[in-house]
């Protein structure tokens, strides 16, 4: 079959139906995939070529019809990835040649595994990656990588001569519990009285919580999670990568997807969190605090979004990146997939044989966590 090749700079080329139609037939259900998501981001300046982000998909059409896609984006800078490649860069540097630009397939800002190679059927998904080949060997590029694919897509890019490279997420997942305290009971006795002097201390702090959905969320009450979520970054001396209109636009356009977590004392509003979830996975996201209460942050960022998929049943609690902290509070370790391929041959073998041995130490520190397993045995 023969498809015509297209680079779009913007989803609204493709068009809202088509492209979540496209979705659809693969059974992707990543709200991060969605256009109303994907769409916010480049819409609001969040991701751009002005910020480093240039959009650049990759598009097969048969006829009129949208038969394969790829989040694709020009970087000039590795921010807002999560898989750092920063040790690579640097050594392109040191060596007199450049690392930028470079092509990423990801969704900007978001370290959530989903699909990247987006298809009707498996014959389109092999003409995508055969045009991801030829657009990488003719654009003066150092690089391509794609972050967070499901294995089998990982698997498919590996074949095609990407290098693989595997890392940890830590996840929670609701074995039916009827309330928070089942859930408890099923932790090791430390694991259990701790959180339960974390969320003590939080009430005794005078701290009530709301639990805002989307459909019912101001403007203000996007204008506060907003402050909250500037402050986490002042925090560390760093700029926000996501501005107010980002969140306005998914907060109209994907209201079902969206829960708002609020602090409040006194009457006001003190912290909050943002997730994103689906009928059966919920995302950890974002969070900030207009002042410190101690423990307040997982009261937030954990202990409220775990009562909401408990209520919902909600299968699945993707805490997002990193964090060997999530543990304690019944978070369990699951491996990540990115896959990467390098124009130049030295570096390119060079990175391989450093991707082979960080393959074995991350399979090591699996075992090494699953063995301090939080649970009851």
């Amino acid at each position: 079959m023969s498809y015509r090749p297209d680079v779009i700079s913007s989803l609204a080329e493709v068009g809202e139906a088509a492209w979540n139609g496209l979705l659809a037939a693969q059974g992707e259900t990543n709200p991060f995939l969605s256009y109303a998501f994907l769409h916010a981001m480049h819409e609001s300046g969040s991701a751009s070529a002005e910020t480093g982000w240039q959009p650049q998909y990759l598009a097969l059409r048969d006829g009129g019809e949208l038969a394969a896609a790829m989040p694709l984006y020009v970087k000039s800078h590795s921010y807002g990835e999560y898989v750092f490649d920063w040790a690579w860069a640097d050594a392109y540097h040191r060596n007199g040649i450049e690392y930028y630009p470079k092509l990423l397939s990801a969704i900007p800002f978001t370290p959530v595994t989903g699909g990247r190679l987006l298809a009707r059927d498996g014959q389109a998904r092999a003409a995508l990656v055969a045009l991801l080949k030829a657009q990488q060997k003719a654009a003066d590029i150092s690089s391509t990588h794609v972050l967070y694919p499901p294995e089998e897509q990982a698997m498919q890019l590996h074949e095609a001569g990407f290098m693989l490279r595997s890392g940890v997420q830590f996840h929670w997942l609701n074995q039916g519990y009827t309330d928070f305290e089942q859930f408890l009971s099923t932790l090791e006795h430390k694991k259990r009285k701790n959180i339960r002097a974390e969320r003590r201390k939080v009430r005794e702090a005078g701290v009530t919580m709301r639990q805002i959905r989307g459909r019912d969320a101001t403007d203000a009450d996007w204008r506060f999670f907003h402050r909250c979520y500037s402050n986490t970054y002042a925090e560390h001396r760093s700029s926000p990568y996501l501005n107010l209109d980002f969140f306005q636009r998914i907060g109209a356009a994907m209201p079902g997807n969206i829960l708002l977590v609020v602090a409040e004392r006194a009457g006001r509003a003190i912290a909050s969190s943002l997730v994103i979830h689906t009928e059966d996975t919920l995302y950890g996201r974002y969070w900030g605090a207009d002042e410190h209460v101690p423990c307040l942050h997982f009261e937030t960022a954990y202990y409220q979004p775990l009562e909401f998929c408990i209520a919902n049943g909600i299968a699945t609690f993707e805490g997002g990146a990193q964090g060997e902290h999530k543990m304690a509070r019944g978070f369990l370790p699951q491996k990540t997939w990115s896959a990467h391929w390098l124009a130049h041959p030295a570096f390119a073998d060079a990175v391989e044989r450093f991707l082979e041995r960080e393959s074995g130490g991350i399979d090591d520190y699996i075992s090494e966590l699953n063995e301090r397993n939080p649970f009851r045995a």
